[in-house]
């Protein structure tokens, strides 16, 4: 990659010399900040709340595209996280500037230059920055088609556009570089624009080659990890054995002796080592990791007691649904407990970030989820104005979550301050990943439902968890900022707010009930760092309330599918359940031995996407192994942008699904952490993969983008959970669905 650590003009500036800019936001409200300051679900401030998308946190339509003699160029906050974000907003942009794909130059996340549009997280970046780019880029259309109109003397509506041209009736030829020195975009935009058909899409509804594939099929610089710069220095960190840890002794001499060792950094817990070369760097230290006394740490409880411990810890109890007025009136009931283990995202590639301290300026090169946030995080670590820090988003080899990228990017920017002038990549190593980065948090809820002459009755939901969000708000947020001589303290764990949820997240069922008593119990000391990790808690509470359901049916008589139709009024959920019931042949009674077949549905957040999903496997009577055969979903996400990347996300979200409800779980004991390597963390590998899945997208053109990347997770995992329940005739409760974890 080429250098790139100047600070870009002002985008005002910018303006001055003839070029438009664009920028937007859109999240759904979940709290409000103090002073009755309005902020979105990723901590944004909303200024125009009647906008859509993320116009309203960025209204100015001058901060989301620029159009100039070299271009056209539109930009994202959202970041590509491998899940083809960016050809799909590319894509909503140029189908509504009446552009090709290819005239547009895509620009994510990058503090100097794109709006600030929070985290790229919850499946809001279709939903939200794809509606703004839907509607920003058809009002910065409709003002280069009016300034043209103006200058042809003509009626608007008598114009049209091709290929960036304006063309008017009489021939009459405008380009929309021209056409822009005529418009003052530096406004905010409207909250009404203009209309296009959905039968008029010709990019919207396609499926495109995805921009972020070529480079890494063909083995070129597709990730941070691959980033070199002139002259690179290359870091390791030395971190504690656990938290909590004091660093004793350390003979940073002998260290510094080591073959190209360039600098040995001592601050506090702090330590890392600066080399030449990579290799150079691994060796001192290893070497450093020899010669370092810690003492003290935190204590660690044993995984068989922490679902006990969690009801102990120091908490909040949060009511998240009490609707409607008990009746005791049930024939037949379902009790049970529901536990989950603490997982870890398992990146295949471990975090690394790339930083240079140059001319008073800090750029760092990050695959974080969330630029701005990270920027802040960092400026308040090192005591720099954010002025003088820049993140740029670079692609990292895994994510889907909060895992130790940011932590990285620290890691990267207070070493690049103590060797100022020179790029320096930090690359973590396996066992600092899976030791270090923020776990998804360990679970237990208790469900009480009832079922009275076929119709659902009164349910009860009690949820224990520790933080599912604990993002960068402030420098003790970041890992090593809490090592310092000086350390920084993070700040109290607030949950995200309904409908979207923490913990909570998907607990309130979709189905018609009698009455709701749903509350949750909020851990705010925890034996670990815990924060995002695909879906938070709905892949535990979709579980739950989906084992429920089948379980009060079972015990009632009553078809499960059945069951669910009778309490959904909703015709787009009843339409995705009803088209999975018909495409695997729903109720199938004659099975082999051991064979099992399980329905689930939800809809993420109860705002978003409808997933409705079967599956069919076998359980291996013996060794319990489990062996996923078909799997069946179909998935309504509003208007599709990319029915190719819609079904690899929902493809990719069964499998993740499947290793984390079948194999997953950190484990550890009163001695430490022992899934420091693959050995210790067992994922879902190739042969076990479902042998067939069938992916129906039942598209709603014109209806609002509605979000993809964690409507299945939830569902499939419940799906599984009953094809297992049905295959052995015994309930599963625990996951991951292992014998170690055995049934009630």
């Amino acid at each position: 990659m080429s250098e790139s650590n100047g600070l870009h003009p002002s985008r005002r500036a910018f303006l001055r010399g003839g070029a438009l800019l664009m920028a937007f936001t859109l999240m759904p409200l979940a709290r409000r900040a103090l002073a009755d300051t309005e902020v979105d679900t990723l901590g944004t401030v909303v200024l125009a709340p009647d906008l859509p998308g993320s116009l309203r946190t960025n209204p100015f339509l001058d901060a989301w595209i620029r159009i100039g003699a070299d271009g056209i160029t539109v930009y994202t906050g959202k970041v590509e996280l491998g899940t083809g974000v960016k050809t799909a907003l590319l894509q909503i942009a140029a189908e509504r500037l009446q552009v090709p794909a290819t005239a547009i130059n895509l620009l994510t996340a990058d503090t100097a230059l794109t709006p600030n549009e929070g985290y790229t997280a919850g499946s809001h970046s279709i939903f939200d920055s794809g509606t703004a780019l839907y509607n920003a880029a058809a009002q910065v259309r409709e003002m280069l088609v009016d300034a043209a109109a103006r200058r042809f003397q003509v009626d608007a509506a008598l114009l049209s556009t091709r290929d960036a041209v304006i063309v008017g009736p009489a021939a009459q030829r405008m380009s929309y570089a021209d056409a822009v020195k005529h418009v003052d975009v530096h406004q905010y935009a409207k909250a009404q624009s203009p209309a296009m058909a959905a039968a008029d899409f010709t990019l919207i509804g396609h499926s495109l080659p995805r921009l972020d594939i070529p480079a890494k099929v063909s083995g070129g610089a597709a990730f941070v990890q691959d980033m070199r710069l002139p002259g690179m220095l290359h870091a390791r960190v030395i971190r504690p054995p656990r938290p909590g840890c004091t660093l004793q002794a350390f003979d940073t001499a002998s260290i510094e002796a080591l073959a190209g060792v360039v600098k040995v950094i001592r601050d506090g817990n702090y330590l890392a080592v600066v080399a030449g070369d990579e290799w150079q760097a691994i060796k001192a230290m290893r070497r450093a990791s020899e010669v370092t006394q810690w003492s003290g740490g935190e204590a660690i409880p044993e995984a068989t007691e922490i679902h006990g411990l969690l009801k102990r810890l120091p908490s909040r109890r949060y009511p998240i649904s009490n609707s409607g007025t008990p009746n005791g009136a049930a024939d037949t009931r379902f009790q049970a407990r529901v536990t989950k283990q603490y997982l870890m995202h398992g990146s295949i590639g471990p975090s690394c970030a790339v930083a240079w301290f140059k001319d008073g300026t800090l750029t760092v090169w990050t695959h974080t989820q969330g630029v701005y946030p990270l920027r802040a995080g960092i400026a308040e670590m090192l005591g720099l104005p954010t002025e003088r820090v820049r993140c740029i988003h670079t692609e990292g080899s895994g994510c889907y979550g909060h895992n130790g990228a940011d932590d990285a990017a620290a890691d990267a920017a207070l070493i690049a301050l103590r060797v100022p002038g020179t790029p320096v990549r930090v690359q973590w190593m396996r066992e600092q990943e899976n030791l270090w980065e923020p776990y998804s948090s360990a679970m237990v809820t208790e469900v009480d439902a009832g079922l009275s002459h076929g119709r659902l009755q009164d349910w009860a939901y009690e949820l224990w968890t520790t933080p599912h969000n604990e993002r960068i708000v402030n420098a003790g947020r970041l890992l090593p900022a809490r090592l310092l001589a000086r350390p920084f303290f993070s700040a109290p764990s607030v949950p995200i707010a309904q409908p979207e949820g923490d913990g909570d997240r998907n607990a309130v069922p979709l189905y018609q009930l009698n009455s709701t008593r749903i509350n949750m119990t909020f851990v705010t000391e925890m034996p670990f760092r815990t924060s995002a990790m695909r879906s938070l808690g709905a892949h535990i509470n979709i579980f739950a309330i989906e084992a429920s359901i089948d379980e009060l049916a079972i015990r009632a008589g009553i078809d499960a599918v059945a069951l669910r139709l009778a309490h959904l009024s909703d015709p787009r959920a009843r339409a995705v359940v009803e088209r999975v019931r018909d495409e695997i042949g729903w109720p199938q009674k004659s099975r082999a031995p051991g064979a099992g077949i399980g329905f689930a549905f939800a809809r993420y957040k109860n705002i978003m996407g409808y997933c409705a999903i079967a599956v069919k496997l076998r359980v291996h009577p013996q060794t319990g192994e489990i062996r996923i055969d078909h799997v069946v979903t179909a998935v309504d996400v509003g208007q599709i942008v990319s029915p190719d990347g819609l079904r690899n996300q929902v493809e990719g979200g069964i499998v993740q699904s499947a290793s984390w409800t079948l194999y997953e779980k950190v484990a550890y004991d009163a001695g430490g952490i022992r899934s420091y390597d693959w050995s210790g963390y067992p994922i879902l590998r190739f042969t076990q993969l479902p042998k067939k899945v069938d992916v129906h997208v039942l598209d709603q053109p014109g209806e609002p983008f509605l979000g993809a990347a964690e409507i299945v997770q939830g569902p499939m995992a419940a799906a599984l959970g009953n094809a297992v329940t049905n295959a052995t005739g015994r309930r599963w409760l625990n996951l991951p669905l292992t014998r170690s974890n055995p049934p009630a």
